[in-house]
Parts: C-alpha cells; structure tokens; sequence
C-alpha cells in the first residue's frame, strides 16, 4: 500500500462546516446555480441501515448504488486533473452534477488535527497537530474521531470555494458497497485528490493506519454544494444532513 507523500504532510490542514440545501435542477439538466447554505443543528440520531444487498452497511436511507448511478460519467468542471499521490501520472478530474461535485480516487489517510492514541507524531511520520477547520471551540479537528475529508487547496486545476464547497460542507464518501457521511475538513496539496481521515477509513472498512492504509482505488467523493454543518465537530448533524441532501441529489439527477 502506497503511503502518503511529504507533499501531502506539508499542506495545510482545513475542516469545513457540514450539511445543507441542494438547488433544484435547471432546465435541460446542466447544474444549477446553488445559492444560500442551510445550517443544520445537531441531530439526535444517527442511522446505520442494511443496504438491502448483504454487500454492506451505510448511514442514512440512500444506498450507495442509487447514489453510484448518478455518477457514471463525469461532465469536468476542473480545468486539469489531479494525481492520486506524488509518483502517479494526474488522471482524476473533478466532475460537476446539479447540487453537487465529485471525483474518484483513492484514499490516503489523514490523521492530522487532535493529537490522539491513534494519531500523533508517534503513528503518523507527517502528523501535524492542526487542520484548516476548527471544531466550534477553536481547536483542530480530531481524525480518529470525526469523518472528515480533505479537498486539495485551490489552484489553477480547480477552486473550491467557487464551486460551492466549504469548510463543514457535506460529503457522501462511498466505498466497498458503504456510505459514510462526513464534512469537509482539511485542504491538501493543490495537485493531489483523495484523502480522508483516519475515522472515515475506519468507518468504510479501509484499513486506517496513517502509515500503511488506505485504498488504492475504488473511492467516491461526492461534495454537496452550499451545506455547511453547526458545529462542524458532529457527526450526527453531517448524518442528518447528508441524507436530506443525498435524496435531492437523486431527485434533481
């Protein structure tokens, strides 16, 4: 299993606020204008549901195969692609759906933010004790504990805040027949895609080790636009959340 590269270690981390509204499809499908976040309180409950299938597990009521259907092809949005790790040649676009971006990568693991039992200089080679984010008492984000995952910082490939996407904004991470909602929660190196933390891995199956885990391939990242959680540190209120927003997104494609 490929490990994270030093240039990933050097970027930044960022952790945005997750969950909110989708706009509705414009007229002849192309993507429509996303406008206003809607933040979401904490939810009581978090739902972890059969898929139907026997394949696996995921939070909330939207499977991953209906969600899987609406991204069988990609309309790029980005002006170039994205490597998956220093040594690979760039083949990741960033593709653009009525509500929504997504690419599909691998996984490298994040364990940067809370120094933890999991995570901390000792586990991690390039651990840094901060993330770009901050929970809503102003301190880094924990990776062992809180699904997060990392967008590359913006560039001439693509810019995520124009597009829509936030610290704590909501992600649907799909993998192995498994979804599992989390919040966007650190930036990267500007011409890598596919990271997330620690906690997301270990929620979809994924060996989570910082050093050695991850996905080589095989992982879905789809992005809602203009959501954005409160406070940012709950999983609950990113679960809530991400089901809402996971049916206009098979609604509205």
């Amino acid at each position: 299993m490929r490990m994270r590269t030093l240039a990933l270690a050097a970027a930044t981390g960022a952790a945005l606020l997750a969950a909110g509204s989708m706009a509705q499809a414009a007229p002849g499908g192309s993507p429509a204008a996303d406008t206003g976040a809607v933040h979401l309180e904490t939810a009581a409950h978090t739902a972890r549901l059969s898929d139907g299938t026997g394949s696996g597990i995921r939070e909330g009521s939207v499977s991953a195969a209906d969600l899987l259907a609406k991204v069988s092809s990609c309309s790029q949005i980005s002006n170039g692609k994205y490597r998956t790790d220093e040594e690979t040649s760039a083949t990741v676009p960033v593709c653009g759906k009525n509500g929504a971006v997504f690419w599909k990568a691998d996984m490298d693991i994040d364990c940067d933010g809370q120094v933890t039992t999991a995570c901390n200089a000792d586990t991690d080679p390039w651990f840094q004790d901060d993330t770009a984010f901050h929970t809503s008492g102003d301190k880094p984000l924990s990776a062992e504990k809180l699904p997060y995952v990392v967008v590359p910082s913006s560039s001439g490939i693509w810019n995520y805040s124009s597009a829509g996407i936030k610290g704590g904004g909501v992600v649907a991470v799909i993998y192995g027949g498994r979804v599992e909602y989390a919040v966007v929660g650190d930036t990267g190196p500007d011409k890598i895609i596919g990271e997330a933390s620690y906690a997301t891995a270990k929620a979809l199956g994924i060996d989570p080790d910082p050093e050695t885990g991850g996905a080589e391939s095989g992982v879905t990242y789809i992005l809602f636009k203009n959501s954005e959680v409160s406070p940012i540190e709950s999983h609950a209120a990113a679960v809530t959340a991400g089901d809402a927003l996971a049916k206009k997104f098979l609604q509205n494609n």
